[in-house]
């Protein structure tokens, strides 16, 4: 997928542990270690504004579009 994920990076330059982060915006370590690892299909967003609330950064500072495999998935999902 060409979006990539940058939490660990920010949360390396805050010196915060995911732990922290978890706690801080109410979601468990378990999804937010879905999340660094790039490994969900959304995220909502009120847990990004919360992310961004605790960590002082903006989405783009979290998020980022690495063109590459584009192809499509065929599986209908084409929510926005």
């Amino acid at each position: 997928m060409p979006i990539v994920v940058r939490l660990d990076v920010m949360l390396a330059q805050r010196k915060m542990r995911s732990k922290e982060l978890a706690e801080a915006i109410g979601i468990t370590e378990a999804n937010l270690s879905l999340l660094k690892s790039g490994k969900v299909r959304g995220v909502r967003f009120d847990t990004l504004s919360r992310i961004c609330a605790v960590l002082q950064c903006q989405p783009g500072d979290l998020l980022a579009h690495e063109p590459g495999d584009e192809s499509p998935s065929g599986d209908g999902d084409d929510r926005a």
